[in-house]
């Protein structure tokens, strides 16, 4: 339509004076784009909040994997084109004279731009993060007390609304997203998490739940992806268009793929609904050592280090279906090794130390 043509326009006039005035903030803006990766929720958020509040850190799984299921349906409905490929498609400009825009190694994602899933992913889950913070502050009574809850809440929200805005220039500067799609997902991302704040059963769901849950989004995206195309509508359109535009054929991933973040995120809930269900997490997490801050500590660190070494696994590419496969295991991996089997090596460490000094 001319209204989005228009609209796609002017994102391109901003993404050229982003990447004309603002070259000297190049590392920090690629590196704000590696902060709103979703991933970062899995291997850093969520082990470090996960063992200073299960309450916050199960939510934020929740939220993330809800988030960016929501992100996969708007996206496939949206049909929403990304800077570097539409500039070179488009027959708005005048004598095929279309604008230049550089390209970067993580410009090249596969599935459509709108809504921004780093934007959504980043905002929902810095959302969980800033409102649990603030319940702590918030039932102070005192007068002084009252004062320094609202320098924190203040404080908290600049810093949220800090880092929201420069994950969305950092897609911007990429020329991966236009400005109203990272614009769309930080609100829809918010109201996400939001709409995981007034609803406490998950924190109580048993395995049979996670497992219903997981085959519901699973059922429900794959028949919306094959319902449309029976009708001749190819969801996966943008992908052969990543291909074809993008600057370097090695930076096109397959883990960008829409099925890719589906399958990811479906294992993530499958691992956290196995590890909180699992005999190692009451032994461990529910025990008397939950308690003492030495056992929180050395599971994050534990945690956060066995997480680390997952990056080091690298799953095969050349067939897809194995790939979804690997993809999955290692995701459900994760979560698994958070709450249940690092928690529970931590414990039984502990508890053979006691036995010794005793």
């Amino acid at each position: 339509s001319i209204k989005m043509d228009l609209l796609h326009s002017n994102g391109v006039l901003i993404i050229q004076h982003l990447q004309r005035d603002y070259r000297a903030y190049q590392d920090f803006l690629n590196f704000m784009s590696h902060v709103g990766d979703p991933r970062n929720i899995f291997s850093i958020y969520f082990p470090l909040w996960f063992q200073l509040n299960q309450v916050v850190g199960t939510k934020m799984i929740w939220v993330a994997v809800i988030g960016d299921w929501f992100n996969l349906i708007f996206k496939w409905i949206l049909f929403g084109h990304r800077p570097y490929w539409w500039v070179q498609e488009t027959m708005i400009y005048p004598n095929q004279s279309s604008p230049c825009l550089e390209q970067f190694p993580i410009t090249c994602e596969t599935g459509p731009g709108s809504p921004s899933g780093h934007a959504m992913g980043s905002s929902c889950v810095w959302y969980v993060m800033v409102t649990a913070a603030l319940s702590y502050t918030v039932r102070w009574k005192d007068k002084s007390a009252v004062t320094l809850h609202r320098l924190t809440w203040s404080f908290l929200w600049s810093i949220f609304w800090i880092i929201q805005i420069s994950v969305c220039i950092s897609r911007v500067f990429i020329a991966t997203h236009f400005p109203h799609q990272v614009v769309l997902g930080v609100f829809a991302g918010i109201l996400v998490a939001e709409a995981f704040e007034h609803t406490p059963a998950i924190q109580t769901a048993s395995l049979r739940m996670y497992i219903k849950t997981n085959l519901f989004l699973f059922l429900f995206a794959l028949g919306f992806y094959l319902s449309l195309k029976l009708l001749d509508i190819d969801l996966l359109w943008s992908v052969p268009k990543a291909k074809k535009w993008c600057a370097n054929p090695d930076w096109i991933n397959i883990d960008t793929t829409p099925f890719a973040g589906l399958v990811r995120n479906l294992g993530a809930l499958f691992g956290l609904g196995l590890g909180i269900n699992s005999e190692m997490f009451i032994t461990s997490c529910k025990g008397k050592n939950s308690c003492k801050i030495s056992f929180r500590i050395l599971c994050i660190a534990a945690s956060l280090a066995t997480l680390q070494l997952y990056n080091f696994v690298k799953i095969p590419t050349h067939t897809e279906y194995l790939f979804y496969i690997l993809s999955f295991c290692k995701s459900a991996a994760m979560p698994l090794t958070v709450v249940a089997l690092v928690p529970y090596c931590v414990h039984s460490l502990m508890r053979t130390t006691e036995k010794k000094l005793n």
